[in-house]
């Protein structure tokens, strides 16, 4: 497997582990990674913050999941040695039986910067820009 697509498997590693509910996976996704958010000033980092940030402000149901698929395409990746810088869409679905029939939610973009360390590739910043909001009442915990 060719570095760019190690780094695409960070990308969607993400969106796996929060549709699972798993936010201290997404942590650990991101346990490197500086996360800021468009309009929102400082930034999150480390397992510790980013799994307190998942937990407080986004719902999970009775199987333990926030009843979403974050869908991740156009992923652009520019290698420069043991650094890389990615870039990526992201659509938010998500479908609450008997509350919310299945539709997009929220869609925006992904501006990440990547490391390698001990041969290994891992996130150093992701910062998210929000382009399009839905009805995102079952999924938020805040509004946005």
């Amino acid at each position: 497997m060719d570095d760019a697509q190690h780094i695409a498997n960070c990308i969607y590693a993400y969106a796996e582990r929060i549709d699972l509910g798993d936010f201290e996976g997404v942590a650990q996704v991101l346990a490197h990674a500086d996360v800021t958010f468009e309009g929102v000033e400082g930034s999150q980092r480390g397992v510790d913050a980013l799994t307190a940030l998942y937990a407080s402000t986004t719902k999970r149901y009775d199987d333990g999941t926030p009843k979403t698929k974050h869908v991740t395409t156009n992923v652009a990746i520019t290698l420069d040695g043991d650094s890389a810088n990615a870039s990526s869409y992201f659509t938010v679905l998500q479908a609450v039986p008997g509350m919310l029939p299945l539709q997009p939610i929220i869609a925006g973009r992904y501006r990440d910067r990547f490391e390698r360390v001990d041969g290994k590739w891992r996130f150093s910043a992701r910062h998210v820009t929000v382009d399009l909001l839905g009805d995102l009442s079952a999924h938020l915990k805040i509004e946005l």
